[in-house]
């Protein structure tokens, strides 16, 4: 019996992961430099103060140390403006809605900080929906670990084979996995170019699949795993 969803943010709820890489690319751009999507790919997902720093990748190219404060603040600055048009990503919202219907508990998975997803919620009007969120903030390491979901299933009080995750990167998938989840990937206009097939079920838009249909197959497809 599903009792809960477990949402990620960035790139599920909203389009944050193509914002963040045109913004780095045109810093990268300003210094004569490319920052390729193959190495940017692997890091979508998790913290990127854990497993990349663009500024030091960047120093290394140029051959120079940067004003690092100056560039932050002039990225963050471009990324939120960017984000200040972009909506909630399509389904998010009916699906939140259907599911307090259902009875069903929410919470918030993310690797990003508390400051960020909890800002962004609020100004979306999406706050009210969620009981629980746990973000880089909660834990040591973040996705691909599975910490955050672990953390999320014992706040909601419901076990890993009683709740679904959303997600929209492979390191969330797999962090979702490595918890005990049922994972559904739901990739956005820059993940769709990454490779989501260790999903247990992927979609293309949560607009494509009403939330009675994927409980039902996220429960077909668990009773059909081999114990």
């Amino acid at each position: 019996m599903i009792r809960g969803l477990i949402f990620d943010f960035d790139g599920l709820i909203l389009d944050t992961e193509s914002t963040v890489y045109q913004s780095w690319q045109e810093i990268y751009r300003e210094h004569n430099q490319d920052l390729p999507f193959d190495e940017w790919g692997e890091i979508i997902g998790v913290s990127p103060d854990e497993h990349f720093d663009p500024i030091e990748r960047l120093e290394t190219l140029v051959g120079q140390r940067l004003n690092r404060g100056e560039i932050k603040e002039k990225r963050l600055q471009r990324e939120l403006g960017l984000l200040a048009t972009q909506p909630i990503l399509p389904g998010v919202e009916n699906y939140l809605q259907n599911a307090q219907r259902l009875g069903l508990k929410l919470g918030i998975a993310s690797s990003s900080s508390r400051k960020w997803v909890h800002g962004h919620l609020k100004r979306l009007g999406l706050l009210k929906y969620f009981q629980v969120m746990h973000t880089s903030d909660d834990v040591e390491h973040t996705k691909p670990d599975p910490a955050l979901y672990r953390l999320a299933l014992k706040s909601l009080d419901i076990n890993a084979e009683e709740a679904i995750a959303l997600e929209d990167s492979p390191n969330g998938v797999t962090a979702a996995q490595r918890a005990g989840l049922f994972c559904v990937a739901i990739p956005n206009p820059l993940t769709i170019q990454l490779c989501l097939d260790h999903a247990d079920l992927r979609i293309d838009s949560l607009e494509d699949m009403a939330i009675e249909t994927l409980i039902e197959k996220a429960t077909i497809k668990r009773k059909a795993i081999p114990l």
